[in-house]
């Protein structure tokens, strides 16, 4: 059992490393929409960023030692279904950015912005949660804390990361609210936030 949990281990971080640069290359390598104005922006918003890209170092720096050694020390069993779910967890991350992105178009911005004609988008991803590119990062940060790291660095990270999101979720939906009005507010009582089912 124990060979057994350090080989998948081992094929678990493969697939999340390999889930890593998709979810770059979506970003990175999607077409060029056409240049558009802002209509407004909110830059304050780099700080839930910086803080978001903060919570990802500790995961990535620490490492368990040795690798592949199991997440819960000489429970194999627990340990393979964990490395399991962080490798299935990363693949539904990957395929939730995509579909993020596609319905955005033109209006995926790494700032918090509207651009001139902007539509609010709430079909695909955005029925099921508000925010499914900051929920494919918190699955992409948990999958890759399972497979590499140490439970308590998960759990600081994930702190770090969600308090980003707070601040960077804020401006942008003062920024919806202020531009959509009533058609904002229906799609936000009725749309969790980040996680499924969860509504705040």
């Amino acid at each position: 059992m124990e060979h057994l949990s350090h080989w998948i281990s081992a094929g678990a971080l493969t697939i999340v490393i390999v889930c890593w640069i998709a979810f770059a290359a979506t970003f990175l390598f999607r077409a060029k929409p056409p240049l558009t104005k802002d209509a407004v922006n909110a830059p304050k918003s780099w700080l839930g960023i910086v803080l978001q890209g903060f919570a990802y170092f500790p995961v990535w720096a620490i490492p368990r030692r040795p690798f592949f050694s199991p997440f819960v020390d000489s429970l194999y069993g627990l340990n393979i279904a964990l490395q399991l779910l962080g490798a299935a967890l990363s693949i539904v991350c990957v395929v939730l950015t995509i579909r993020a992105v596609q319905e955005l178009g033109k209006q995926w911005s790494l700032e918090a912005r509207l651009v001139e004609g902007h539509e609010l988008v709430t079909t695909g991803p955005y029925s099921l949660v508000r925010h499914p590119i900051y929920a494919a990062m918190l699955g992409m940060l948990i999958a890759t804390g399972i497979v590499l790291s140490y439970w308590a660095i998960i759990i600081g990270a994930v702190v770090v990361f969600l308090i980003g999101t707070f601040i960077r979720t804020r401006f942008e939906e003062r920024l919806l609210r202020e531009a959509f009005g009533e058609q904002f507010e229906r799609w936000r009582s009725r749309v969790p936030g980040l996680i499924p089912f969860l509504k705040f």
